[in-house]
């Protein structure tokens, strides 16, 4: 019987060793941090307040001529020129909130019909506001030659209104 008990011994000890081993691993398991608990809100973010990039420009019209008063308007809205006339292009803008400034890129491209050349680009960095007027002009010292041109007014690239004018 002291047989048997020497080898319950030793099966109680193996046991003893391995579930001691068991918790000492347990224990030396490396703890996870516990998750991070998101904010909670207490009231939605405020909405921005409304900006001048929601305000938008547009080009209302275009008056030609062959002078300008103070404020860039033409005098005397013309459609037929002398070869030897400045000739003025009077672009009047908008903007879509008249508190805003919109930044904005006007040109003009100026083209003589006949031989389908172009006589002149010009364009201007602006920041509109309101309603306002852009002038635009050509000149030659020698003379235009006769015949039908046209100016084309681009915002931002874009063209947006044509007029078509003659020199004779």
């Amino acid at each position: 019987m002291i047989k048997h008990t020497n080898t319950q011994n030793k099966l109680h000890m193996a046991m003893l060793a391995v579930l001691l081993g068991s918790v000492a691993l347990v224990g030396c398991k490396k703890k996870e941090a516990p998750a991070p608990i998101p904010p909670v809100a207490s009231e939605p973010a405020p909405m921005p307040a409304a900006t001048a990039s929601m305000a938008t420009a547009s080009v209302r019209g275009i008056d030609l001529g062959n002078a300008v008063d103070p404020d860039m308007r033409v005098t005397a809205p013309m459609t037929t020129f002398a070869p030897t006339d400045t000739i003025y292009a009077a672009v009047s803008t908008s903007t879509s909130d008249p508190a805003a400034s919109v930044a904005g890129k006007l040109g003009a491209k100026w083209t003589h019909i006949d031989s389908n050349q172009t006589v002149h680009e010009d364009s201007k960095d602006l920041v509109l506001a309101g309603d306002g007027v852009t002038d635009f002009q050509i000149s030659r010292p020698d003379a235009w030659p006769t015949g039908r041109y046209k100016v084309e007014i681009m915002l931002d690239g874009a063209v947006v209104q044509t007029r078509e004018f003659e020199v004779k």
